[in-house]
């Protein structure tokens, strides 16, 4: 997949049908767009294309206001590939950017800049200062200037409109097989297998550490069943989002055991993709107590996977 960072110094004549926003999820949503740009290029002989930005907008517009994303931006790129996008421009969403108009967004970026032949956008998406472009905007635009617009509807799951704010809601509130039913995947996680408090090999549930990056959105602090992904191997594993509060830890961590599994990871890279929610982060009052619940965790595991 190609990645133009400065969209200035981009060239290529060739006529792009394309889509633009965060994608943040590239949740099914997002899959029926990159569907509908697949077969528009195939039909006109146009290259697809995304437009996409990082940082997130609301990071500049609100920088006080603290934003957890569904995809880091490797991740992100990496579904678009996956999905069959093979250029993607990712713009910084700085003050000049920021400041144009829809109008002047089409005109000056997607026209002269890019070439923009056939445009598909989500049915509720806006654009430009004030969001002031919109699929209307782009109507209004398309037949004096050459281009065809295309509007999509909401994509439904359980007659719900799929959006990447229901996704968050659904993992804030530790309900995975509804958010994974809105991505169309597991949701993942990864990150660096980092040293922690080594207190799970203490008692017969060692845990990988997992740093993950800051920006990236976790699920409720609570237990969970998930795949493993390590050195190209999946594993089965349970895991933990939370404080560690019956040894009275206070600093949020992911740590995960792997069933059937002992070697020595520190430093490796890691993904995890949830599978189902297990339970709330407990406090229990004994290690031992705690033993008796993980015991019951694996066998939920198992039984699972089964």
């Amino acid at each position: 997949m190609k990645i133009v960072k400065n969209i200035a110094e981009y060239s290529d004549a060739m006529g792009l049908t394309m889509s633009l926003g965060m994608f943040d999820g590239v949740h099914k949503g997002h899959q029926e767009i990159i569907k509908k740009l697949k077969k528009s290029g195939e039909a006109d002989h146009l290259e697809p294309a995304l437009l996409t930005f990082w940082p997130h907008p609301r990071k500049v517009l609100q920088p006080e206001t603290e934003i957890k994303l569904l995809n880091t931006l490797d991740e992100k790129l990496h579904l678009l590939e996956s999905f069959g996008i093979q250029k993607v421009f990712l713009q910084e969403f700085n003050d000049d950017f920021r400041n144009l108009s829809g109008e002047e967004f089409v005109k000056q970026i997607l026209l002269e800049k890019l070439h923009m032949k056939h445009i598909i956008i989500g049915y509720d998406h806006h654009f430009g200062k004030n969001k002031s472009g919109n699929f209307q905007l782009l109507e209004e635009m398309a037949a004096d200037n050459g281009f065809v617009v295309e509007e999509t509807q909401a994509v439904l799951v359980d007659e719900l409109a799929v959006s990447s704010t229901k996704i968050r809601n659904a993992l804030a509130e530790g309900n995975i097989q509804t958010a994974n039913q809105f991505l169309g995947y597991h949701y993942p996680v990864s990150g660096k297998v980092v040293q922690g408090k080594q207190i799970g090999r203490t008692i017969g549930y060692p845990t990988a550490n997992i740093d993950v990056d800051p920006i990236k959105l976790l699920p409720k602090n609570g237990a969970y069943i998930v795949d493993v992904l390590l050195n190209g191997q999946y594993y089965k594993g349970m895991l933990s989002v939370g404080t560690n509060p019956t040894v009275n830890g206070t600093k949020k961590t992911t740590e995960v055991h792997i069933l059937d599994f002992n070697q020595d990871i520190y430093g490796e890279h890691i993904t995890v993709y949830f599978r189902d929610y297990l339970h709330d982060e407990i406090k229990f009052e004994s290690l031992e107590k705690l033993i008796e619940r993980l015991d019951e965790d694996k066998q939920l595991t198992i039984n699972f996977f089964k």
